[in-house]
């Protein structure tokens, strides 16, 4: 985690200080906190989830999900049999928004162990954010494996049906269903979705009332456990359907990797030749074909093209 904050603090958050939130479902260890804290200037935040946010609902058939998780372990699903990350995901799609310790913030940048910035960002995302009307921002995109998600997309074609004025009339459905003539109800999901290790977001759009009703939908179902739903179909889901496309962003300016996946700004001179950037271009995840990027180009245009 220490490798990523010195990323982090390095590329962004030592122009602009913006403080850092750690949540655990255990007690942090009294290392963990002075090592983190010795990587920022900024105030260190941490706090523990609560256990009705990290167990599992009494409607959860632990047997049936015991017996799922198993059949995927035979099927070399990664994180098959894994319960906690199931739980980590369920958290991440329904309750992180909701910790005490996040009550005053507006906004989120997401950041997991293990990555890293290669161009420095000279600018405040936030900000950015806010005065143009962003909601949601990403940097990559990719396909999603079935197995892990094979009734996620009728279930939220079903909650569309139910409330149909959450749909927004500029949503991005064009970007999930390759058939736009077909639409959410009768086209198929393409699998692509947005890759949630990286979110810069608005938590008021987690907090609202479509999201919640979306998420206890899906929670009820039952998917998360007895199948491997993960957070990132599911926030790019609402993302799509409920947001104008005008409001999700995709932070191509910003070079990001995550095991095993980077990107990297296209334009040499804007980004290269200043050394503004520390990466190659021509291995940008966005051109590999894993990636859904040239999907998302088609629905709001090729930044590197400007």
């Amino acid at each position: 985690m220490r490798d990523s904050m010195r990323s982090v603090e390095s590329r962004f958050n030592r122009r602009f200080g913006y403080p850092w939130v750690f949540l655990n479902d255990e007690p942090f260890d009294e290392d963990f906190k002075v090592g983190v804290m010795k990587m920022t200037r900024s105030e260190v935040f941490f706090a523990q989830i609560p256990k009705e946010h990290w167990s599992y609902p009494e409607w959860i058939n632990q047997t049936y999900a015991a017996d799922e998780r198993q059949k995927m372990v035979n099927e070399n699903v990664i994180y098959g049999g894994s319960e906690s990350y199931r739980h980590m995901c369920r958290f991440n799609s329904g309750f992180f928004f909701k910790q005490k310790i996040l009550e005053s913030f507006d906004w989120y940048w997401r950041v997991e162990p293990g990555v890293e910035l290669f161009c420095d960002i000279d600018y405040d995302v936030f900000h950015f954010m806010e005065a143009n009307n962003k909601v949601y921002g990403f940097t990559i995109v990719l396909y999603e494996y079935l197995r892990t998600v094979e009734t996620l997309w009728d279930a939220t074609r079903e909650f569309a049906r139910l409330h149909p004025d959450y749909i927004h009339p500029e949503n991005t459905i064009r970007f999930l269903v390759d058939d736009e003539k077909k639409g959410l109800q009768d086209g198929d999901w393409n699998l692509c979705h947005f890759w949630s290790n990286f979110e810069i977001g608005s938590l008021k759009f987690w907090r609202s009332q479509p999201y919640e009703d979306y998420f206890k939908f899906l929670d009820e179902k039952g998917g998360f456990f007895y199948e491997r739903w993960g957070d990132a179909p599911v926030h790019s889901f609402a993302a799509a359907l409920f947001l104008p496309q005008s409001a999700i962003h995709n932070f191509y300016d910003i070079s990001y990797r995550h095991n095993p996946y980077q990107t990297c700004p296209q334009n040499r001179k804007l980004f290269h030749d200043n050394g503004k950037c520390e990466c190659y271009p021509e291995n940008s995840f966005d051109t590999d074909g894993y990636s859904c990027m040239p999907r998302w180009w088609k629905v709001d245009g090729n930044p590197h093209e400007l």
